[in-house]
């Protein structure tokens, strides 16, 4: 079967067994009862995997005001993901108009200005405006888990335009979030081979925009600053699916939110990353449509008290 083949008889089999649901727009799928159990059970089992690390936990919305999001730079090197809010912000005439675009089936929303908030693109980029200032000796370590927005429209079940992801962030010194990164994916990888999936580590890079991207995302993967957990989905001769990273940003995010280790320097910061719609499609795809007929071993990893 071909890869496009697969991708539609995977999404066939989703859409048919209710564990997603169409909504109209590509990557945009309502999650089912089935699904938001085995979202629960994978989440639980990655908290636990990773208690060790006494993180402090925080939640931040779907959406981040504009001035945050400068600050990330995400816009200069994604802006092909980039998504902002628009709103209404006129009066009874701006509404008249609006409502006969509306009637005509013209764009409607293209009557719509800046609201000031951008649809975050990363779970934890709220988390650095919150962390800004002096860590203790050790660094710290932050449990996130938040919505995503990346504008990648596709027919592909495993990209989705809006999904979750859970992260675990070290903020540190170099030698603190390295090995923050470097502990975490095996630790990550374990979790996923009990769930019975085959992954493997490879070196990776974000998808830089334009011939500068390829630069920044060479020299990326030339510094080994990111690494993928990949998992089979479409078959042994398909490209596998990535559904976890691990990523030193380096002093990025020390730098443009002014967070400093305990010694003064500028902070450095590392993240383990789960993708939580992926990794669940992923055992969908493996196990198949039925939770209750999956290996028993499996299930008593996801719910041990049955």
């Amino acid at each position: 079967m071909s890869l496009d083949g697969a991708v539609a008889d995977l999404r066939r089999r989703l859409l048919a067994a209710g564990v997603l649901a169409e909504l109209g727009e590509p990557g945009v799928f309502g999650l089912g009862g089935a699904f938001t159990r085995v979202f629960d059970a994978v989440d639980a089992l990655y908290v636990a995997a990773f208690a060790h690390l006494r993180a402090d936990v925080w939640r931040f919305p779907p959406v981040e005001p504009r001035s945050l999001f400068e600050r990330t730079d995400y816009v200069a090197s994604f802006p092909q993901l980039t998504g902002s809010i628009g709103v209404f912000a006129g009066g009874a005439a701006e509404h008249a108009e609006l409502l006969r675009v509306r009637a005509e089936d013209g764009r409607w929303e293209d009557l719509l200005v800046p609201g000031g908030l951008m649809m975050g693109p990363a779970a934890c980029h709220p988390l650095y405006a919150v962390i800004g200032g002096t860590l203790p000796v050790g660094g710290r370590n932050y449990d996130v888990l938040g919505s995503c927005f990346r504008h990648e429209p596709s027919p592909d079940p495993m990209r989705l335009q809006s999904f979750r992801m859970h992260e675990f962030v070290h903020a540190g010194t170099a030698a603190s979030a390295t090995a923050h990164r470097d502990e975490a994916l095996p630790r990550l990888a374990a979790m996923l081979g009990s769930l019975g999936l085959e992954v493997a580590d490879v070196p990776a890079n974000d998808p830089f925009f334009g011939r500068t991207g390829k630069i920044l995302a060479s020299n990326q993967r030339h510094q080994a600053l990111k690494f993928e957990l990949v998992t089979p989905v479409y078959g042994d001769d398909a490209p596998p699916v990535a559904i976890a990273s691990a990523n030193y940003h380096e002093d990025h995010f020390g730098t443009a939110f002014g967070i400093f280790d305990a010694e003064g320097g500028v902070a450095r910061t590392a993240c383990v990353g789960l993708g939580m719609e992926r990794t669940v499609l992923a055992l969908f795809a493996r196990h198949g449509m039925t939770t209750s007929e999956w290996p028993e071993p499996v299930r008593s990893v996801l719910w041990p008290h049955g």
